[in-house]
């Protein structure tokens, strides 16, 4: 496997490690027990992906499973920039979940058929939980922003404050695009036109408006990060840093 391969089994891994220790920041402060508890369960769900990813790459590299999340550097880290932003209020955190949702779910379905047996395996595992994801985010999106008028002016900001980041997911980096040539990366132009479909419909029933026009940030999927990484990986890798190789 080449280093264009192992980077985009990274990003994968990072994408959802990453977006799972922010959804785990809500456990215990949701606005419900009932959507407390899913929202954990969500991270959890995201968290074990990533682990199938990086049992996958230790396993082609020799190394241990715990390196990837907990022994490299801001960056070292491959994951779009929308994950890793502030989970802020409640709406906030479900326009983030949707935008990635309708991006993951359709990556998973595509990635079902990959020539690789092993990230078929994972796809195939993992699709079900965020067909289930994408339908938990967008049934919110739709009861939020078609609802109170304060409700719906909260989920258009959150829109107009995320969509920054949206594109970025869909913008093939270079290993990306040597990995398109081959196969192994599924085409992303037709990720984001599935995706894009369902983001709308979703968005005309919510009586959301997407901007018209938007700048798109960059730089996740080669390292380039905001602040906010930073501290979610002094967060998460506290104790091995503190404790390098503690065993328990």
């Amino acid at each position: 496997m080449d280093n264009n391969q192992l980077s985009f089994i990274t990003r994968l891994a990072d994408d959802v490690m990453i977006l799972g220790q922010r959804l785990g920041e809500w456990c215990g402060h949701g606005p419900v027990l009932e959507q407390d508890i899913a929202m954990t369960n969500i991270a959890l769900d995201l968290i074990g992906e990533a682990r199938l990813y990086y049992q996958y790459l230790a396993e082609i590299e020799g190394k241990k499973e715990d390196d990837y999340p907990m022994l490299r550097d801001v960056r070292s880290f491959k994951n779009i920039l929308l994950v890793e932003q502030p989970n802020g209020h409640w709406g906030d955190t479900i326009i983030r979940q949707f935008m990635f949702d309708s991006y993951h779910f359709y990556m998973l379905q595509a990635l079902t058929t990959s020539r690789d047996e092993r990230l078929a395996a994972i796809a195939q595992k993992s699709v079900k939980e965020a067909s289930y994801q994408l339908s938990f985010s967008s049934e919110w999106v739709i009861r939020l922003g078609d609802g109170t008028e304060e409700s719906n002016t909260k989920m258009q900001h959150a829109l107009n404050d995320f969509v920054l980041f949206m594109e970025e997911a869909y913008m093939p980096a270079p290993y990306e695009t040597e990995c398109m040539k081959d196969g192994f990366c599924p085409d992303l132009s037709i990720i984001r036109q599935k995706a894009f479909a369902k983001f709308k419909d979703t968005l005309d029933k919510a009586t959301l408006q997407l901007p018209a026009e938007y700048a798109s940030r960059t730089g996740g999927k080669t390292g380039m990060h905001s602040e906010h990484l930073g501290y979610i990986l002094a967060d998460m890798q506290y104790m091995q840093r503190a404790y390098p190789n503690a065993t328990w």
